[in-house]
């Protein structure tokens, strides 16, 4: 910690409680001992020293023991060698600070009883602009705001702006968040309040911005009102100062916002302030203080630029802010998830084997990205005639204090129900094989690509508060664009998906569920394991378990495996348990090994669907981005359609691209060694995987075995080649016994 902080805040400490201690003797003079002390209308005598210290101050006399107690605070000088940097003195020095300027005010009551004009809203045609401390029937009105979340936390600004336009600007930022505004203090002797109201500006507890006082000792009216807060709704017993200031850390999101220049006052006032947890954003170049401790991240930074104070503030206090509006002319909510737009109804669409559509969500520093900024790159659909397609890339970026690279694909696969929430708007699929079609009545709404992006910024912070500080979303169109994002993706899932390749089910005793396309498939329960990755290619085992660990009541629930009934298919009786209380009994059983003997159920956002070829004693796999016909006579749009809306069918089932190479994949029927047709495009894609995998089960040239559409599209024309080539399957017991 810096020498020159600890300097200022100390001596700070001792300028104000002698000066203090200056004006109590000098009142003592003028005054009877017992003359009444108050901030009016209230019981809580003077809040600071009431909740801190059990100490009832009534009258002048009374004074005399908090004066003492702050005086008794204060720490030794800074000594010009040897300096600790310990962070314990300045708290003392700043608590000091605090009392005596909370005393300062209490005699200003005494002295200058008209000072403060003590109403919700100032009279500015009367000249009274200051409201001084907020009564209890204020505190009543308002201090229940902080704890219901309507107000999620106060900006204390002292000082004043370089101009009304930035003082204007500052405020009606931190309004548009919710958040309330007190102000105190003055920089040259001008003020934010003062600003404001050259602005235009209505100022007053009604449209939140408390004009508390002009002196920077005022500023203790808003750690009073936070006390008693902690009070009145808190519970917290008068005395308990570990217990009072503990809760305005973690409940009481508020920050001090310095405006000019830092003198000792201002230092020992914001060094007071450390001791509630509430960090000092100053937009001047003095040192600053980075490191965690009593505040939840930084306790002083400095050199904040006005138009970034807003967010670096909320971002230094830890403070979650709830978007509550949707700005979108359609209607929004989980009553449009399983809405269908069909061919009569469409406009344009993307993706779905005609186009390229792809998602991606990645981490972000906080300086990169601007929340609620929505990108778009290329034409909308607007631009679009109907019947057209496009391609298009989404690209979410996120930045958080609590966020981790392990939640991008939990929050990537977050996309596709929030998309669907959009009224006329369709979304199957995800990461690069997603399928977007948007109905002529959204179009007629006035519906445009970026309400993506006012939804996934406005959703990811509803839904992910606890994770989420800014999102900002980009919006490709130009095939190019989509080319580059979609390389990169690929290369994104690829390194995600190689994270349990290592693990086995064996490994573990706990699987996952999805149910997060149930909207479309109703009795579908996806269960995810370390060798059966979920059927959309969105999520694996460790992705799941991440997705619980942030929220331990979504789609993403722990499953105990229970009982081996199968080791062979892959049956436990805990996984059956669950999956019938998760289908509400349509699905009694299944087994995660097997596409003969009673497979897993599938949904329509499923990467890839397999299907038995009997004359072939072997099986084919098809892909969403395979639009041609396959030897099991079926394209990929047919079989999804015919098994993708939660059925168990037999001969068939739904899985990832990842999963045809991982070690149990249809085991129960032979594994990879039964594949003898899959398109060239998933074949070329899987080589490497294929060669491994093929290697450890005792043929090596699997790949080269394998037919594609380049052979046949039929089970008569892939016959002869799969001869030629001796594939396995051939030589294998029958598939159907």
């Amino acid at each position: 910690m810096s020498k020159l902080i600890a300097f200022a805040a100390i001596q700070g400490g001792y300028k104000v409680v002698s000066e203090v201690e200056g004006l109590y003797r000098k009142a003592l003079q003028t005054y009877n001992a017992d003359t009444k002390v108050e901030f009016p209308n209230t019981g809580y005598y003077l809040p600071v020293i009431y909740s801190l210290t059990g100490l009832k101050v009534t009258n002048l006399e009374e004074l005399k023991k908090p004066l003492d107690f702050a005086r008794g605070l204060l720490p030794p000088h800074v000594k010009s060698k040897n300096h600790l940097p310990y962070l314990g003195p300045l708290l003392d020095a700043g608590m000091a600070g605090i009392i005596a300027y909370e005393i300062k005010e209490a005699l200003r009551a005494v002295t200058d009883p008209d000072f403060y004009y003590p109403h919700e809203d100032p009279d500015l045609e009367a000249g009274k602009i200051w409201t001084g401390p907020a009564d209890d029937t204020i505190l009543r009105k308002r201090g229940v705001e902080f704890v219901d979340g309507s107000a999620p936390g106060f900006a204390a600004i002292v000082g004043a702006a370089p101009n009304p336009e930035i003082a204007k600007m500052i405020v009606e930022d931190y309004q548009r968040k919710s958040l309330y505004i007190f102000c105190a203090a003055n920089h040259n002797g001008q003020t934010v309040i003062e600003q404001l109201i050259e602005a235009g500006v209505q100022v007053g507890w009604n449209t939140r911005i408390v004009p508390f006082g002009p002196d920077i000792s005022s500023a203790v009216f808003a750690l009073g009102f936070a006390n008693r807060a902690a009070m009145a709704f808190g519970g917290v017993q008068p005395g308990d100062y570990k217990t009072i200031l503990k809760y305005n850390k973690d409940r009481i999101f508020a920050f001090v916002n310095a405006l000019g220049d830092i003198g000792t006052e201002w230092g020992v006032a914001a060094a007071g302030c450390v001791n509630w947890g509430f960090p000092t954003l100053a937009d001047t170049d003095i040192p600053q203080i980075l490191p965690t401790g009593l505040c939840t991240y930084e306790h002083v930074v400095t050199n904040v630029k006005h138009d970034e104070m807003c967010q670096k503030s909320i971002e230094t206090r830890g403070l979650k802010v709830n978007v509550t509006e949707i700005d979108i002319p359609m209607a929004f909510g989980p009553a449009f998830e399983g809405e269908r737009v069909r061919g009569a109804d469409l406009h344009v669409q993307c993706g779905g084997g005609k186009t390229q559509c792809t998602e991606l969500v990645k981490m972000a520093q906080m300086n990169e990205i601007e929340d609620g900024k929505v990108i778009l790159e290329g034409p909308d659909v607007t631009d679009l005639k109907e019947g057209e397609t496009f391609p298009l890339g989404i690209y979410v970026q996120i930045a958080g204090r609590e966020f981790q690279e392990d939640f991008e694909p939990i929050m990537e696969r977050q996309i596709h129900h929030l998309v669907n929430y959009i009224q006329g708007i369709m979304h199957i699929g995800q990461r690069d094989i997603s399928w977007v079609r948007i109905s002529k009545a959204a179009m007629e709404k006035g519906f445009s690509l970026k309400h993506i992006g006012v939804v996934l910024h406005a959703k990811f912070h509803q839904d992910f508060k606890k994770i989420v500080d800014k999102v900002q979303v980009t919006l490709y169109t130009k095939t190019e664009d989509v080319d580059k994002i979609t390389a990169r993706a690929r290369a994104e899932y690829q390194t995600r998906d190689s994270r349990v390749d290592s693990m086995t089910d064996e490994d573990v005793e706990i699987f996952y569920s999805c149910t997060l396309c149930q909207s479309f498939a109703p009795n579908h329960v996806c269960s995810v394991s370390p060798e059966r990755t979920g059927l959309c290619g969105a999520y694996n085992w460790m992705d799941c378990r991440a997705a619980f660990e942030i929220n331990p009541t979504g789609p993403n629930q722990p499953i105990e495996k229970g009982e081996c009934i199968d080791p062979k298919l892959g049956q436990w009786k805990g996984v059956n348990e669950f999956v019938q209380k998760a289908s509400r009994g349509a699905v009694t059983h299944y087994n995660f090994y097997s596409m003969v003997h009673d497979p897993m159920t599938t949904c329509g956002c499923c990467e890839c669907i397999a299907a038995m070829l009997p004359s072939c004693n072997g099986v084919m796999t098809v892909g969403r981005d395979y639009p041609g016909d396959t030897p099991c006579g079926m394209k990929f749009t047919t079989l999804a359609g015919v098994m993708g809306g939660g059925a168990c069918s037999p001969g068939f089932v739904g899985h990832s691209k990842h999963n045809i190479t991982q070690g149990k994949f249809i085991l129960g029927d032979g594994g990879l060694l039964r594949m003898v047709w899959m398109p060239k495009m998933l074949k070329e894609e899987l080589k490497d995987r294929i060669d491994a995998r093929g290697a450890a089960m005792g043929v090596p040239d699997l790949y080269d075995k394998i037919a594609d559409e380049t052979v046949g599209i039929t089970e008569e024309e892939i016959l002869p080649f799969l001869q030629e080539k001796g594939h396995p399957a051939l030589s294998m017991e029958p598939l159907i016994g």
